[in-house]
Protein backbone atom coordinates (compact mmCIF):
# COMPACT_ATOMS: atom_id res chain seq x y z
CA UNK A 1 0.00 0.00 0.00
CA UNK A 2 1.24 3.38 -0.92
CA UNK A 3 2.56 5.49 2.42
CA UNK A 4 -0.05 8.25 3.39
CA UNK A 5 2.06 11.19 3.93
CA UNK A 6 1.22 13.85 6.19
CA UNK A 7 1.93 17.15 5.33
CA UNK A 8 2.84 16.71 1.65
CA UNK A 9 1.95 14.83 -1.42
CA UNK A 10 3.01 12.06 -2.51
CA UNK A 11 4.84 11.21 -6.05
CA UNK A 12 1.64 9.58 -7.29
CA UNK A 13 -0.22 12.65 -5.68
CA UNK A 14 1.50 15.13 -7.35
CA UNK A 15 1.42 13.56 -10.85
CA UNK A 16 -2.47 13.29 -10.26
CA UNK A 17 -2.69 16.65 -8.98
CA UNK A 18 -0.95 17.33 -12.49
CA UNK A 19 -3.10 16.20 -14.56
CA UNK A 20 -6.15 17.34 -12.76
CA UNK A 21 -5.39 21.01 -13.70
CA UNK A 22 -5.75 21.98 -10.23
CA UNK A 23 -3.77 23.06 -7.18
CA UNK A 24 -4.90 21.93 -3.83
CA UNK A 25 -4.45 24.45 -1.48
CA UNK A 26 -5.46 22.27 1.48
CA UNK A 27 -3.57 19.18 0.29
CA UNK A 28 -5.35 17.11 3.59
CA UNK A 29 -8.35 17.58 0.93
CA UNK A 30 -6.55 16.35 -1.84
CA UNK A 31 -5.41 13.19 0.06
CA UNK A 32 -8.66 12.52 1.79
CA UNK A 33 -10.03 12.36 -1.07
CA UNK A 34 -8.17 9.52 -2.41
CA UNK A 35 -8.02 7.64 0.86
CA UNK A 36 -10.37 4.56 0.34
CA UNK A 37 -11.71 3.33 3.48
CA UNK A 38 -10.14 0.30 4.03
CA UNK A 39 -6.79 2.11 4.08
CA UNK A 40 -8.47 4.15 6.79
CA UNK A 41 -9.04 1.04 9.28
CA UNK A 42 -5.29 -0.53 8.55
CA UNK A 43 -3.60 2.90 9.41
CA UNK A 44 -2.20 2.06 13.05
CA UNK A 45 -2.50 6.02 14.12
CA UNK A 46 -6.41 6.15 12.97
CA UNK A 47 -8.45 6.95 16.23
CA UNK A 48 -11.45 4.21 16.16
CA UNK A 49 -13.93 6.87 16.40
CA UNK A 50 -12.80 9.01 13.54
CA UNK A 51 -12.03 6.09 11.07
CA UNK A 52 -14.93 6.38 8.72
CA UNK A 53 -14.36 10.17 8.73
CA UNK A 54 -10.94 9.75 7.52
CA UNK A 55 -11.90 8.23 4.45
CA UNK A 56 -13.23 9.80 0.92
CA UNK A 57 -16.93 8.83 1.96
CA UNK A 58 -17.81 12.47 2.74
CA UNK A 59 -16.25 13.82 0.01
CA UNK A 60 -17.66 11.19 -2.25
CA UNK A 61 -21.17 12.52 -0.81
CA UNK A 62 -20.73 16.07 -1.42
CA UNK A 63 -18.82 15.60 -4.70
CA UNK A 64 -21.72 13.55 -5.89
CA UNK A 65 -23.91 16.45 -5.67
CA UNK A 66 -21.85 19.07 -7.34
CA UNK A 67 -21.02 16.68 -10.53
CA UNK A 68 -25.08 16.42 -10.84
CA UNK A 69 -25.46 20.26 -10.36
CA UNK A 70 -22.56 21.05 -12.74
CA UNK A 71 -23.40 18.63 -15.67
CA UNK A 72 -27.36 19.74 -15.34
CA UNK A 73 -26.25 23.37 -15.91
CA UNK A 74 -24.10 22.33 -18.63
CA UNK A 75 -26.67 20.34 -20.06
CA UNK A 76 -29.25 23.04 -20.33
CA UNK A 77 -26.97 25.34 -21.87
CA UNK A 78 -25.54 22.87 -24.11
CA UNK A 79 -29.42 21.85 -25.28
CA UNK A 80 -31.27 25.30 -24.64
CA UNK A 81 -34.52 23.16 -26.71
CA UNK A 82 -34.92 19.84 -24.95
CA UNK A 83 -37.27 19.04 -22.26
CA UNK A 84 -36.65 17.41 -18.89
CA UNK A 85 -37.49 13.95 -20.65
CA UNK A 86 -34.36 14.32 -23.23
CA UNK A 87 -32.14 15.77 -20.48
CA UNK A 88 -32.77 13.63 -17.86
CA UNK A 89 -31.32 10.48 -19.49
CA UNK A 90 -28.14 12.57 -20.90
CA UNK A 91 -27.80 13.47 -16.81
CA UNK A 92 -27.70 10.30 -16.14
CA UNK A 93 -25.48 8.89 -18.28
CA UNK A 94 -22.88 11.34 -18.29
CA UNK A 95 -22.58 11.10 -13.85
CA UNK A 96 -22.82 7.25 -14.37
CA UNK A 97 -19.94 5.38 -12.34
CA UNK A 98 -19.51 4.04 -15.94
CA UNK A 99 -18.31 7.27 -17.09
CA UNK A 100 -16.98 8.53 -14.22
CA UNK A 101 -14.29 5.10 -14.18
CA UNK A 102 -13.47 5.85 -17.60
CA UNK A 103 -12.56 9.29 -16.14
CA UNK A 104 -10.96 7.68 -13.86
CA UNK A 105 -8.84 5.50 -15.87
CA UNK A 106 -7.95 8.45 -18.24
CA UNK A 107 -6.52 9.64 -15.05
CA UNK A 108 -4.88 6.73 -14.46
CA UNK A 109 -6.28 7.38 -11.04
CA UNK A 110 -5.63 3.73 -9.48
CA UNK A 111 -1.74 4.67 -9.07
CA UNK A 112 -2.89 7.22 -5.96
CA UNK A 113 -5.99 5.74 -4.36
CA UNK A 114 -5.02 4.69 -1.09
CA UNK A 115 -6.19 1.08 -0.02
CA UNK A 116 -5.60 -1.89 2.07
CA UNK A 117 -2.39 -3.96 1.49
CA UNK A 118 -4.79 -6.92 0.78
CA UNK A 119 -7.34 -5.01 -1.09
CA UNK A 120 -4.66 -3.68 -3.16
CA UNK A 121 -3.43 -7.25 -4.24
CA UNK A 122 -7.08 -7.88 -4.91
CA UNK A 123 -7.00 -5.04 -7.16
CA UNK A 124 -9.87 -3.27 -5.52
CA UNK A 125 -8.02 0.06 -6.46
CA UNK A 126 -9.44 -0.89 -10.42
CA UNK A 127 -12.87 -1.57 -10.10
CA UNK A 128 -15.87 0.38 -11.16
CA UNK A 129 -17.12 1.38 -7.81
CA UNK A 130 -13.49 2.40 -6.24
CA UNK A 131 -12.46 4.83 -9.49
CA UNK A 132 -16.03 6.18 -9.77
CA UNK A 133 -16.36 6.89 -6.31
CA UNK A 134 -12.65 8.77 -6.33
CA UNK A 135 -13.51 11.00 -9.06
CA UNK A 136 -16.53 11.89 -7.13
CA UNK A 137 -14.62 12.54 -4.03
CA UNK A 138 -11.94 14.74 -5.53
CA UNK A 139 -14.83 17.02 -7.34
CA UNK A 140 -16.18 17.60 -3.77
CA UNK A 141 -12.56 18.12 -2.27
CA UNK A 142 -11.86 20.44 -5.02
CA UNK A 143 -15.34 22.18 -4.67
CA UNK A 144 -14.53 22.49 -0.64
CA UNK A 145 -10.97 23.84 -1.45
CA UNK A 146 -12.03 26.09 -4.68
CA UNK A 147 -15.75 26.44 -4.88
CA UNK A 148 -17.55 25.87 -7.53
CA UNK A 149 -15.43 27.39 -11.04
CA UNK A 150 -12.90 24.92 -10.62
CA UNK A 151 -14.89 22.21 -10.58
CA UNK A 152 -16.85 23.91 -13.55
CA UNK A 153 -13.36 23.77 -15.69
CA UNK A 154 -12.64 20.46 -14.78
CA UNK A 155 -15.73 18.68 -15.80
CA UNK A 156 -16.18 20.87 -19.27
CA UNK A 157 -12.65 19.83 -20.00
CA UNK A 158 -12.81 15.92 -19.20
CA UNK A 159 -16.50 15.19 -20.14
CA UNK A 160 -16.41 17.19 -23.33
CA UNK A 161 -15.84 14.36 -26.13
CA UNK A 162 -18.05 12.62 -24.02
CA UNK A 163 -20.75 15.32 -24.25
CA UNK A 164 -20.36 15.80 -27.95
CA UNK A 165 -20.92 12.22 -28.50
CA UNK A 166 -24.28 12.34 -27.24
CA UNK A 167 -25.90 13.18 -30.64
CA UNK A 168 -29.48 11.67 -29.47
CA UNK A 169 -30.00 11.09 -25.46
CA UNK A 170 -29.17 7.95 -24.62
CA UNK A 171 -31.78 5.11 -23.58
CA UNK A 172 -30.85 2.67 -20.58
CA UNK A 173 -31.21 -1.23 -22.37
CA UNK A 174 -33.54 -1.55 -19.47
CA UNK A 175 -35.40 0.83 -20.83
CA UNK A 176 -34.81 -0.31 -24.75
CA UNK A 177 -35.78 -3.68 -23.84
CA UNK A 178 -39.00 -2.62 -22.35
CA UNK A 179 -39.86 -0.42 -25.25
CA UNK A 180 -38.69 -3.25 -27.59
CA UNK A 181 -41.27 -5.55 -25.67
CA UNK A 182 -44.11 -3.46 -25.51
CA UNK A 183 -44.54 -2.40 -28.84
CA UNK A 184 -45.04 -5.63 -29.97
CA UNK A 185 -47.65 -6.26 -27.41
CA UNK A 186 -45.38 -8.87 -25.05
CA UNK A 187 -45.23 -9.01 -21.35
CA UNK A 188 -42.33 -7.16 -19.51
CA UNK A 189 -39.16 -8.80 -18.54
CA UNK A 190 -38.86 -10.40 -15.33
CA UNK A 191 -35.00 -10.04 -13.88
CA UNK A 192 -33.52 -12.14 -10.83
CA UNK A 193 -30.66 -12.11 -8.88
CA UNK A 194 -28.56 -14.66 -9.19
CA UNK A 195 -25.41 -14.11 -6.50
CA UNK A 196 -24.09 -11.25 -4.89
CA UNK A 197 -20.48 -11.73 -3.85
CA UNK A 198 -16.95 -9.63 -2.57
CA UNK A 199 -17.37 -7.16 0.26
CA UNK A 200 -19.73 -4.91 1.03
CA UNK A 201 -17.84 -2.19 -0.39
CA UNK A 202 -17.13 -4.02 -3.50
CA UNK A 203 -20.06 -6.28 -4.28
CA UNK A 204 -20.72 -7.85 -7.66
CA UNK A 205 -23.90 -8.72 -8.60
CA UNK A 206 -25.17 -11.46 -11.22
CA UNK A 207 -28.75 -10.91 -12.33
CA UNK A 208 -30.41 -12.84 -14.91
CA UNK A 209 -33.47 -11.56 -17.17
CA UNK A 210 -36.49 -13.39 -19.10
CA UNK A 211 -38.33 -12.36 -21.43
CA UNK A 212 -39.85 -14.31 -24.51
CA UNK A 213 -38.37 -17.72 -23.26
CA UNK A 214 -35.33 -16.31 -23.43
CA UNK A 215 -32.30 -15.12 -20.75
CA UNK A 216 -30.01 -12.64 -20.50
CA UNK A 217 -27.43 -11.82 -17.76
CA UNK A 218 -24.99 -9.12 -16.56
CA UNK A 219 -22.87 -8.36 -13.94
CA UNK A 220 -21.88 -5.17 -11.79
CA UNK A 221 -21.32 -3.07 -9.20
CA UNK A 222 -24.50 -2.89 -8.42
CA UNK A 223 -28.22 -4.49 -8.98
CA UNK A 224 -28.68 -1.26 -11.15
CA UNK A 225 -25.67 -1.68 -13.37
CA UNK A 226 -26.13 -5.42 -13.52
CA UNK A 227 -29.80 -5.32 -14.42
CA UNK A 228 -28.64 -3.09 -17.47
CA UNK A 229 -25.92 -5.49 -18.24
CA UNK A 230 -28.30 -8.35 -18.52
CA UNK A 231 -30.97 -6.55 -20.10
CA UNK A 232 -28.43 -5.32 -22.86
CA UNK A 233 -27.24 -9.24 -23.35
CA UNK A 234 -31.19 -9.89 -23.80
CA UNK A 235 -32.12 -7.02 -25.97
CA UNK A 236 -28.62 -8.15 -28.28
CA UNK A 237 -30.10 -11.89 -28.59
CA UNK A 238 -33.89 -10.46 -29.24
CA UNK A 239 -32.54 -8.36 -32.37
CA UNK A 240 -30.89 -11.52 -33.51
CA UNK A 241 -33.59 -13.67 -33.47
CA UNK A 242 -35.48 -11.06 -35.05
CA UNK A 243 -33.50 -9.88 -37.52
CA UNK A 244 -32.92 -14.11 -38.56
CA UNK A 245 -37.06 -14.34 -39.09
CA UNK A 246 -36.95 -11.10 -41.38
CA UNK A 247 -35.05 -12.72 -43.68
CA UNK A 248 -36.37 -16.03 -43.41
CA UNK A 249 -39.78 -14.20 -44.66
CA UNK A 250 -37.88 -12.36 -47.24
Amino acid sequence: MTKITINSLNSSEKELENKLGYEFVKKSLFRKALTHRSAVYEQKYAHKKRKRARSNERLEFIGDRVLGLVMAEWLLERFPDEQEGDLGPRHANLVSKTVLAKIASKLEIHNSIHVASHEEKAGVNYTESVLADAVEAILGAMYLDGGLEPVRKFVRKLWVDIMKAQALPPKDSKTALQEWLLTRGLPLPVYELVSQEGPSHTPVFIINVKAQNMEGQGKGGSKRSAQSAAAKDLLGKLNKVNKIKRQGNK
